[in-house]
């Protein structure tokens, strides 16, 4: 670890959940509706694979997004994140209902790509800000972590090993 990376880690270290948005992060963005209006969304296998690792490590998941889909409930399901807010106006308030219902109340770390993301990075709960290469600039100037891969290509693939090497939990290589 380089001295740039050290104030980093040293955030990195004491995580205990992440925070997801979906659409720019665990998808590329974009909401394809067939002619017979049904939704799809394309999400990464390596993302997935990444986050059961984080949670079989003790860190909680949770997903917060202000739309609504039964796909992202069915990869939610798949996954194993029982912590899941659909349709949130207000994502601060999303949170502050997961931490009620037991998710884990400070040491997060929030990870989106837009604007509205700003709720979760401001929330008191967050001290880790992440987001994906092709965000929003807004959102690029106040994360404290970015990837170096695009939403919907894999992207908790960087933050996981981020995570795991920090809290000398990565057994990788």
């Amino acid at each position: 670890m380089n001295d740039i990376q050290k104030p980093l880690y040293d955030l990195a270290r004491s995580i205990r959940g992440i925070v997801l948005d979906v659409d720019g992060v665990l998808t590329d963005g974009k909401i394809v509706y067939s002619s017979d209006g049904s939704e799809q969304k394309h999400f990464h296998v390596q993302d997935g694979g990444s986050l059961k690792l984080l949670a079989s490590q003790g860190i909680a998941l949770a997903i917060i997004t202000g739309r609504n889909s039964n796909i992202v409930q069915r990869r939610a399901e798949e996954l194993g994140i029982s912590f899941v807010r659909q349709g949130a106006d207000s994502k601060a308030e999303a949170l502050n209902e997961l931490i009620l219902e037991g998710f884990p109340a400070s040491d997060l770390c929030a990870i989106g790509d837009d604007i509205q993301d700003f709720q979760l990075f401001e929330h008191p709960a967050v001290t880790l800000t992440a987001t994906v290469a092709n965000a929003h600039p807004a959102v690029l100037a106040r994360a404290q972590f970015v990837t170096q891969r695009c939403g919907g290509e894999g992207v908790i693939v960087e933050l996981s090993e981020l995570l795991l090497r920090a809290q000398e939990l990565w057994n990788y290589g």
